[in-house]
Parts: C-alpha cells; structure tokens; sequence
C-alpha cells in the first residue's frame, strides 16, 4: 500500500478547543493528527460543498429563475395564519 504525500500545517487554536481535541482523541483512541485530519477534511467538504450550491444560484439567476423578493415576503407572512398561501414559484 503506498502513503500519500504529507505535508505539516501548523496552527494556533485557543487552549479550550486544543483541549477538546485532546480530548476526542483520548474518547476515540486516536492521534491528535487524526482528529486535525477528520475535522478539516469535513470544513473542506463542506465548504466545496457551499460554493456548488452556490454557483448552482447563480446559475439559476442568469438563467432568469428566480421569484420575485415581494412574493417570498408575503408567502412568507401568510404563513401561520388561517389562509397560507401556496409556495411562490
């Protein structure tokens, strides 16, 4: 089996969040870098996740499908009364 390619990052994090790695990686009976590991490939996952929905919008927007900002606010403030309205497309 080959290893992938490392690299060391450093960073500072406040001693309260040090400590809840710590102490995760004391729960789970792995390494401090296997925690650092985890939690950044999930920050990363997400994040690349944000910018395709994201662009998913904008897309949508030059493509004209949108509604109109007035109709979201008054579905919006019919919810919760006896007459809602139905969802504005």
């Amino acid at each position: 089996m080959t290893q992938a390619a490392t690299k060391v990052l450093t960073a500072h994090v406040p001693l309260p969040l040090a400590e809840k790695v710590d102490q995760m990686a004391a729960r789970l009976e792995r390494s401090r870098g296997w925690i650092m590991k985890q939690a950044l490939s999930a920050w990363i996952a997400q994040e690349e996740e944000r910018d395709r929905l994201t662009q998913e919008a904008l897309a949508d927007v030059d493509a004209g499908l949108v509604v109109d900002h007035l109709a979201v606010q008054t579905w919006a403030d019919s919810l919760g009364t006896d007459q809602p309205l139905p969802l504005p497309r």
